[in-house]
């Protein structure tokens, strides 16, 4: 641990040689450590923003029907929740660096289980909206907690099998909120249909709030700069700017105001880099460093995260629909059919360490490979075979599809955040997983709004394959892009 970076309470400990001091007592000088049980809680935390960022997507023909929502608002429920998320993600990271992240992990699960209620109980379909927004907000202020304290209470080998197990968590529940949120629907709990894939949320978060009082430590940086102000509020209207007309245009059939924001998304990005350069120059802390893209790990690691984050997105929104509606699954068979992907994904997640330690960044390009492999096994199936097509017959391209983006997607976090500063622990965090977020939620917008435009027109199968395609191209980047990390992962 760096001496910007204590636990509270904790004092620096003496260079070895120094003068002779009184000896602090243990308590005072004791590093912060995660425990085995703290790494369980911290990731419990993370999963459920994860988890909840996809879950919905099976669901919405089930809220559609049961709320009157209409194509728009199905879009808002998803698309809320991922504007919300990714704005604010960066702010919970200076906050928790602030106030100290343990603190902001319990308001965040808090948060989170409370919005999660108000999601499950919504009367109509603008409230599901409204809460779906808090519950992004909620979730931005909790998931950055927990890399930075990752980051703030580990080093060395246990850091990595820390950072592992985080990128393995990160990677499947995508996945996985589609299996849960097709089996709750199904299952029809207590009469509650839709709503109990929020309403699930409350028992586990209560569990990991109790978990956290016990087991997290508390940290913080220990010279906490203040809220970048005109940063945060040029990073919400750039992101809100972009995401918020590709998430609603389509549905509202592209009104003035989605292309007004548009238009304004380059000039606020540019007013956001030039504030944030000149915030470093001046001696002052902005909210995103630029100095952090000056790191290749991180700079190169972004790099590959953005395009596959955006075809991840896009390719889970589009599978729920198509095997629904197109393949005429009911949500439990359509969530069932993406378990060989979740299997073949933590396999790969939990061999890529050690396979890494051996080969370096080829582990990275051989998951990229087997990725685009996957896709490639996806269209032609679909293509080919869509009539009478079933879970079993998707099985083995999305088995090769998942085994390459288990080995590709962990190993690219984990790179991302090694040589970042524990003092930026919490910036840092804010800024992989916004980037993460918002590429996601890009490619929710982008390729959701390409398959649902061609459906109408060109079938749902033709649609889907184009969508697949694009997919595809963004895959064949990430193997360029794999190339530029740094040669052995550490």
């Amino acid at each position: 641990m760096s001496v910007s970076e204590t636990p509270i309470a904790t004092r620096v400990r003496p260079r070895v040689g120094a003068p002779a001091s009184p000896s602090p007592s243990p308590a005072s000088s004791a590093a912060p450590v995660l425990s085995p049980l703290g790494l369980l809680t911290v990731l419990l935390g993370a999963a459920l923003p994860m988890v909840d960022a996809f879950i919905v997507n099976v669901a919405l023909p089930t809220i559609d029907r049961d709320l009157h929502a209409g194509p728009a608002l199905l879009e808002m429920v998803v698309g809320g929740y991922g504007v919300a998320y990714a704005v604010l993600l960066v702010l919970g990271g200076r906050l928790g660096d602030m106030f100290g992240r343990r603190r902001l992990f319990l308001w965040g699960i808090a948060s989170f289980g409370v919005t999660s209620i108000a999601c499950g109980l919504a009367p109509n379909a603008w409230t599901l909206v409204a809460a779906r927004v808090a519950q992004g907000a909620a979730s931005a202020l909790l998931l950055p907690q927990v890399l930075a304290s990752i980051q703030a209470t580990t080093s060395g080998a246990a850091r990595v099998r820390a950072m592992s197990w985080y990128s393995s968590t990160a990677g499947v529940t995508s996945a996985v909120g589609q299996v849960l949120g097709g089996v709750l629907v199904s299952l029809d709990i207590a009469g509650t249909g839709w709503r109990s894939i929020f309403l699930v949320n409350a028992p586990v978060a209560a569990a990991a709030l109790v978990l956290a009082l016990r087991s997290v430590p508390e940290t913080r940086s220990e010279h906490p700069t203040r809220v970048d102000g005109p940063g945060t509020a040029l990073l919400s209207v750039t992101l809100v700017s972009l995401l918020l007309p590709l998430t609603e245009g389509r549905a509202a059939g592209w009104p003035v105001w989605s292309w007004v924001l548009l238009a304004v998304f380059p000039f606020a990005a540019w007013a956001f880099l030039a504030v944030e350069l000149r915030t470093e120059r001046a001696g002052r802390t902005p909210l995103v460093p630029p100095s952090l893209l000056r790191i290749h790990s991180v700079r190169s690691g972004l790099a590959l995260v953005m395009p596959f984050c955006l075809g991840w997105g896009g390719f889970m929104f589009a599978i729920a629909v198509a095997l629904q509606e197109g393949l005429r699954m009911g949500p439990m068979a359509a969530g069932l059919t993406l378990v060989p992907l979740c299997l073949a994904f933590f396999v790969a997640s939990l061999a890529g360490p050690r396979l890494a330690a051996r080969h370096g960044r080829r582990v990275v390009t051989a998951g990229a490979l087997f990725q685009a492999a996957g896709l490639l096994m996806l269209i032609a199936t679909f293509h080919w075979g869509w009539h009478g097509l079933t879970g079993w017959g998707l099985a083995p391209a999305l088995a090769v599809q998942g085994f390459g983006q288990g080995l590709l997607f962990p190993l690219a976090m984990r790179t991302m955040l090694s040589e970042v500063p524990v003092a930026q622990a919490g910036v840092g965090g804010g800024v992989v997983t916004t980037t993460q977020q918002a590429f996601q939620a890009l490619g929710v917008a982008a390729l959701g709004t390409l398959f649902l435009s061609l459906a109408p027109s060109a079938g749902m199968r033709d649609a889907l394959t184009v969508t697949l395609a694009v997919q595809l191209a963004a895959a064949a980047v990430t193997v360029v892009l794999s190339l530029r990390l740094p040669r052995s992962m550490r």
